[in-house]
C-alpha cells in the first residue's frame, strides 16, 4: 500500500510548473503538477490514456477541440495520442493519471 497527499509539502517553482510522481503503481502513475499563475505546459500528448483534475485553482486547457476554463474539482478525461495543453491562470494543483498499459508502461 502507498499513500501520499496531493495537497501536503507542495513546493513551486519560479519558473516552470512542478511536476512531482506521488504514487507510482503497476496500473496508473499519479503525478501533481503544481503551478504558479501565469505558468503553462506547452502542447504535448500522452502514448495512453490520461485523467486531469484540477485539485486547487484554475487552468485553461486547450485540445484540438478549443479551449475551456478548468475550475477546482473539474475532471477531464483524454483518449491517447490527444495533443492538449496547460495554462495556470491561477496558482494550481493539478492531479495528473497516466493509465498504463497491459505492460505496465506510460509511453510507447
Amino acid at each position: 500500500m502507498q499513500v501520499k497527499s496531493i495537497l501536503t509539502h507542495v513546493t513551486y517553482d519560479d519558473k516552470h510548473p512542478k511536476l512531482e510522481v506521488l504514487l507510482d503503481t503497476e496500473r496508473s502513475r499519479e503525478i501533481r503538477i503544481a503551478f504558479q499563475s501565469g505558468q503553462h505546459l506547452k502542447e504535448h500528448q500522452a502514448a495512453v490514456p490520461i485523467l486531469i483534475q484540477v485539485v486547487e485553482g484554475e487552468i485553461d486547457f486547450g485540445t484540438e477541440g478549443g479551449r475551456q476554463a478548468l475550475p477546482t474539482g473539474t475532471l477531464i478525461a483524454l483518449e491517447p495520442n490527444v495533443p492538449h495543453d496547460l495554462i495556470a491562470t491561477k496558482q494550481s494543483i493539478v492531479r495528473l493519471s497516466l493509465h498504463k498499459d497491459v505492460d505496465g508502461r506510460v509511453d510507447k
